[in-house]
């Protein structure tokens, strides 16, 4: 059996992981004012932080179509027998029920959906998990079985500058968001049954990477083995000290430094920074 891997933008992923592990990407698309972009593909993460600083208008996320799931799974059926297809917590997107959906409209292939219950690269630790066996000859069902062990050891957790943007974009309750800005609070947030709700309400941002830092460390404890991995919403500098510091702090555990894209920064803002990890197989 030959299995193809597919995921969706918000993984991500870079360029040299994609082509080394044959990852196949199917883009989420934000609306601006100036047109509709797909992201990884016609907008960068810097472009889109530039044309956001200055609009007027709040930008807007979709989730691919249908038809790019069907033309992606049929062009697939060429050259495999199977594909397992991975993406953002079906709680924020219906992205994972798209694919679903197109993968019962195609035939000569079969098509094993797994929804992440997270996003960005947290969710990438899974397409790339599933990319090593699908590489070394891992069916499908081996892949699937994996990534759900996995996925009781994956953990996440956000900061961000301002809760409206989650409010807006309808990813947080209105009154989470309200409490977070009559307070000045900046709360630690995560994903419970695969949405974003907070965790903990913290008062300064430096209490609150404090605070992630003592969950990684409880993880640490429970775990022989760990990846984790930094991720900024344009605060790159500030991320990779924090990153520094975390790799004296916790030499064992192997970390990587990743970025919140488009379509999660809309919901998220500029200056988001957070840390997800799960453990780290051999």
């Amino acid at each position: 059996m030959k299995t193809a891997v597919v995921t969706d933008s918000t993984a991500y992923l870079t360029q040299e992981e994609r082509a080394h592990y044959n990852i196949h990407i199917v883009p989420l698309s934000v609306n601006l004012e100036d047109g509709t972009y797909e992201e990884e593909i016609t907008i960068t993460a810097p472009e889109f932080y530039e044309k956001v600083r200055h609009a007027k208008q709040f930008p807007k996320t979709t989730q691919p179509p249908i038809g790019k799931f069907v033309e992606l799974f049929e062009k697939l059926a060429k050259d495999y027998d199977e594909v397992v297809t991975i993406h953002l917590s079906s709680g924020i997107s219906g992205t994972y029920q798209g694919a679903v959906q197109a993968g019962d409209m195609v035939e000569d292939i079969e098509v094993y959906a797994f929804d992440s219950e997270i996003a960005c690269a947290p969710q990438g630790m899974f397409v790339i998990e599933a990319a090593k066996m699908a590489q070394q000859g891992a069916s499908a069902k081996e892949i699937m079985a994996k990534l759900e062990a996995l996925k009781v050891t994956m953990n996440a957790y956000f900061i961000v500058d301002d809760l409206a943007h989650l409010q807006r974009g309808g990813r947080l309750s209105a009154a989470a968001a309200l409490i977070g800005g009559l307070l000045q609070v900046k709360p630690v947030l995560h994903f419970v049954d695969k949405k974003i709700v907070p965790f903990e309400k913290i008062r300064t941002r430096k209490k609150a990477l404090r605070r992630v830092e003592e969950l990684l460390k409880g993880a640490t404890e429970q775990y022989d083995q760990l990846q984790a991995v930094i991720i900024h919403g344009n605060c790159e500098t500030e991320g990779r000290a924090w990153m520094e510091q975390l790799q004296k702090d916790f030499p064992t555990v192997d970390f990587k430094f990743s970025y919140f894209g488009p379509v999660i920064a809309t919901h998220l803002g500029e200056g988001a920074i957070a840390m997800g990890w799960m453990k780290k197989e051999d």
